[in-house]
Formats: structure tokens, C-alpha cells, sequence
């Protein structure tokens, strides 16, 4: 048994596996009809591969890297039969994603330097922005730190009262303001009452509009400058959440989002009731942006670090 499985707890485990079983059945009944009747990896079964891997939402200049690596083993290795295209995917899909994460978190940890460590929460209405907030508070929360909310989504009623909830269930403190207010203001508000507790994080819910780039830019840009006037160089984080069911919108919304602020780190949500789990391989080499957290189910403990050896392992349902 590897080392991260000693590490990455069954209950986590097995609710990655779960959460993933729409995607890997999915995927592994394409891969079957892909190479029926083949013995070995020839242009049929690669054609056949690419159609597969841009069903299943890993994109387009993806699944070409992707394809152009298996194609340079087939190659060099000369004869590679059908059995070991799945060994041969497992790696090359591990290897891409390595690129773009640096370590294997296992836990919901922060930067001990930084007090607090301010996370702006970016991403559209409707992909499980305020949900995945209020999980990650209750992560941190566990780990002992002490969590203050700030609902700088002021466009809508709902958001705030959402935030509000989760505040509650979890128990810790939230700064808002009424409906309509200033979204850098509440902000302000929120890091001055982080500073005045000696909080160890800070949480940033902003609005989730798409209508027009320029006004986001604005709004972000905005928050930003206001939030540095009381700790410096913040946010330290901006966390994008995306929708793993929506697929290629996905993409869309995470391009626009990279245009209008600088996105460090990803949520993918919803994996659980999709089978469009490859949307996390495409998107995190896209964009070279780390995927750091996935939702894999309802539950407040299935929002999981992103570990890259556990979801390559729950994707291609290795036993060994």
C-alpha cells in the first residue's frame, strides 16, 4: 500500500470514489468501446481515445497533449498493446497534473506567516460559491483556526443570508452590511474585525456577475486596494469555485474570471452528480492554475483538498 493511502483517511477515501463514479463509469464505458477489438494502440485507437477524453470535458488542447505523449510511448515503446493504454493514461494524466500542483496537500492548512490569511472567493451565482465557503470555514475551523466571513456580496439578499447560515452552523463570526452596501466596505469592515480578534482567516464572498467584465474588473480591483489599507499585500488567496457539471462553461467562466483578476488557486464543485470529472484535468493544465479544493458530495466533510495521487487513483479505480 502506497504512502498517501496510509495518509488520505478511508472515510475520505471512499467518499472520493463515490463522488467520482459518474465520471469513471462514464469514461471507462467509452475507453471499452474505444479500443473493441484491437490488440494494440494504432491511429484507430488514438482517434478513438481523443473522442473520448473531449466527451468526457478534459478539452480540447488537452486531450491533444494527452494524445501526443501516448502517441511519442507507442512510438518509442513500438508495440504497446490495449491492456496497458490504461497504465499508460493513469500516467501521463498523473504527470500533467503534477505540473500544475506543487506538493500533495492532505489537509486544510494556511501559510503560518500570514495572520490572517485573507482568501477572496470569486465565481457566477449557482456553482456552489457560499456552500463551499461555509465548508472551508468548518475545515479551518477544525483545524483550530479562527474564522471570520465577510459578505461582500452585497448585490443579493440571499447570498448574505446564506452566508449568515453557514456562519451559524459552523460558529464563527460574520461582518455584513445591508443589501445594496459598498462590496469594498464590507471588506474593510471585515479584515478590521479580523485584526481587532486576532483571527487566523479570513473569508471574502464577492458577487457572482458576469454581465460585464469591466465592472468586475472595477469591483475586484476595487476590494483589493480597500483590503491593503489594512493588511498588506491581501487578498493573499483568490480562490475561483467552478461548477464541475456545467463541462466546457466551466472553461468559459474560468477564462473570463482570469481576465478580470488574478485567480491563484481553484474549487471544482458538484463532481459528485456529474460525469464530467475530467473538467478538473483540463482545467487545471488550461490554465496552470492548482486545483486546490473538490466538492464530492453534499455533506459539510465533502469538501476535500485536492490530492492529485487520490483522484488519479479514485478515477482510474487502481486495487493495488
Amino acid at each position: 500500500m502506497s504512502l498517501f493511502k496510509n495518509i488520505f483517511s478511508s472515510k475520505k477515501k471512499e467518499n472520493l470514489n463515490k463522488g467520482l463514479e459518474k465520471t469513471k463509469t462514464s469514461f471507462f464505458s467509452k475507453m471499452t468501446k474505444a479500443v473493441a477489438g484491437k490488440s494494440k494502440v494504432d491511429d484507430d485507437v488514438l482517434d478513438n481515445l481523443e473522442e473520448v477524453l473531449v466527451s468526457s470535458d478534459v478539452g480540447v488542447d488537452t486531450t491533444l497533449k494527452i494524445i501526443d505523449r501516448i502517441e511519442a510511448r507507442v512510438s518509442k515503446d513500438k508495440y504497446v498493446g490495449t491492456e496497458e493504454l490504461n497504465r499508460i493514461l493513469r500516467e501521463e494524466i498523473a504527470n500533467l497534473l503534477s505540473e500544475t500542483h506543487i506538493g500533495n496537500a492532505i489537509e486544510f492548512t494556511i501559510p503560518k506567516d500570514k495572520k490572517p490569511y485573507v482568501i477572496m472567493v470569486v465565481g457566477v451565482n449557482g456553482v456552489g460559491k457560499t456552500t463551499t465557503i461555509g465548508k472551508l470555514a468548518y475545515q479551518f475551523k477544525n483545524q483550530g483556526l479562527k474564522v471570520v466571513l465577510g459578505a461582500a456580496d452585497t448585490f443579493r439578499a440571499a447570498a448574505i443570508d446564506q452566508l449568515q447560515v453557514w456562519a451559524d452552523r459552523v460558529g464563527i463570526s460574520i461582518v455584513k452590511q445591508n443589501m445594496g452596501s459598498d462590496p469594498a466596505s464590507v471588506a474593510f469592515d471585515t479584515l478590521s474585525s479580523a485584526v481587532k480578534q486576532n483571527a487566523d482567516v479570513v473569508i471574502i464572498d464577492t458577487a457572482g456577475r458576469l454581465h460585464n467584465k469591466v465592472n468586475l474588473m472595477n469591483e475586484l480591483t476595487k476590494i483589493k486596494r480597500v483590503m491593503q489599507k489594512v493588511v498588506d499585500h491581501t487578498p493573499h488567496e483568490v480562490l475561483l469555485v467552478l461548477d464541475g457539471s456545467t463541462g466546457q462553461n466551466a472553461f468559459e467562466q474560468a477564462k473570463q474570471f482570469t481576465k478580470a483578476t488574478e485567480v491563484t488557486s481553484l474549487a471544482v464543485t458538484k463532481l459528485d452528480g456529474t460525469a464530467k470529472g475530467g473538467v478538473v484535468i483540463g482545467i487545471s493544465d488550461q490554465f496552470q492554475i492548482p486545483v486546490k479544493y473538490i466538492g464530492v458530495g453534499e455533506g459539510i466533510e465533502d469538501l476535500q483538498v485536492f490530492n492529485k495521487h487520490e483522484f488519479v487513483d479514485s478515477f482510474f479505480n487502481i486495487s493495488d
